[in-house]
């Protein structure tokens, strides 16, 4: 399986190294069984759901240097999960293997390095795993470089997962499903909105295909800036859903241009930011939904990764064209205390046994959910 880059070379699934230099038996804290239950993912396919199987023999990992191990108490389905089981363009993966970018579980057992005073307590984590660029002479960085939890290495959907002390949070009085349902999604959404958009109070914000998780982090954010929201959908139950939590208006999105409404709903100005996770299908018309010297935000592309687009449209009116990716771990810590403090809470479609992960990466699938899916582990 995996490694993790710029981290000794323990892989997500084996046995701890021992007998190297520099590695020293992990401090043990509970007692560890051989074998774990585990969601897996047996193959590759577009059908994610035809290839997950519930298996009570997978390996159990080991905590590396910096590293916890956590008892998982609970874990969500993001679409990253869907990406994972088709493939993910120019990264070969291996199968089988454990999927899952939020987890929130106890503190079992430390690795080399690591503080004990981690142990027992409650964690959700950061799947982001910042790696240090590698120095070469006359080069410059290229950029921020990101190994996945549950992407590049297994996942979270497990009885135990590993992850950097580095990239966990303390969450002791927060129920764990609603910390499972929280992280990735709202960190993302924080990213592309507060330090992306860098969008103000008060704001006009666009919101399409509401419904999936980065969305609905979206418009919970949106409103804690009171920024007025107006959220798109192909289904009215959807949108009713989405005005019953707070969203200003809704846009019933049957495959029509549908900026002429969003510009009739704001006078005909158009939006300071459009927060799009959706892609392609609806691409041209978030442009045009655009106010002057608005924003575009996009963190994936659910719908097709190649909209047509236009040009002309974006240098004269000034419009900005964002990327986001994930977040670090100073993003993660304010967006958490969002959820600490009661200010904002995560949206749960349905709550799962982990033994029925098939039907529950199905009901992902099939774009039915409005909310996060949630594994209970307990």
């Amino acid at each position: 399986m995996d490694s993790w880059v710029g981290r000794p070379k323990a892989s997500v699934g084996s046995s701890h190294p021992t007998g190297q230099a520099g590695f020293r038996q992990p401090r043990l804290h509970r007692h560890r069984i051989q074998a774990m239950k585990a969601i897996i993912v047996t193959r590759q396919g577009h059908d994610v759901s035809n290839n997950v199987e519930f298996v009570a023999d997978f390996p159990d990992p080991r905590p590396a240097a910096g590293q916890l191990l956590v008892r998982t108490e609970a874990s969500s389905l993001n679409q990253l999960d869907l990406w994972v089981g088709r493939g993910v363009p120019g990264f070969e993966m291996d199968y089988p293997r454990i999927g899952g970018s939020d987890g929130v579980g106890t503190v079992v057992e430390v690795g080399d390095g690591v503080d004990e005073s981690w142990l027992d307590q409650r964690v959700m984590i950061n799947a982001a795993v910042f790696q240090d660029p590698t120095p070469r002479p006359g080069r410059r960085a290229a950029g921020e470089d990101i190994i996945m939890i549950g992407e590049h290495v297994n996942g979270t959907h497990a009885e135990f997962f590993v992850v950097p002390a580095t990239n966990a949070l303390v969450v002791s009085q927060v129920d764990p499903i609603n910390a499972a349902a929280y992280g990735l999604t709202h960190l993302t959404a924080w990213r592309m909105m507060v330090t992306r958009a860098r969008i103000q109070p008060g704001s006009d914000v666009l919101i399409p295909g509401i419904g999936g998780g980065v969305a609905l982090a979206a418009l919970g954010i949106a409103q804690h800036l009171a920024c007025r929201t107006i959220v798109t959908s192909r289904h009215q139950h959807k949108l009713d859903a989405a005005l019953s939590l707070g969203a200003s208006e809704g846009v019933l999105d049957e495959g029509q241009d549908f900026s002429g409404q969003v510009r009739s709903l704001t006078g005909k100005r158009g939006v300071d930011v459009c927060v799009d996770s959706v892609g392609k299908v609806v691409h041209e018309s978030c442009l045009k939904s655009l106010a002057r010297g608005g924003t575009f935000v996009t963190c994936g592309c659910t719908s097709g990764r190649d909209p047509a687009t236009d040009l002309a449209r974006i240098f004269w009116n000034q419009l900005s064209i964002l990327g986001s990716t994930m977040g670090d771990m100073d993003e993660f810590q304010a967006a958490s205390s969002l959820l600490k403090s009661g200010a904002i809470e995560p949206v749960i479609d349905s709550t799962w046994n982990p033994v029925e992960g098939r039907n529950a990466y199905e009901r992902l699938e099939s774009s039915k959910q409005f909310g996060k899916i949630v594994f209970d582990w307990r």
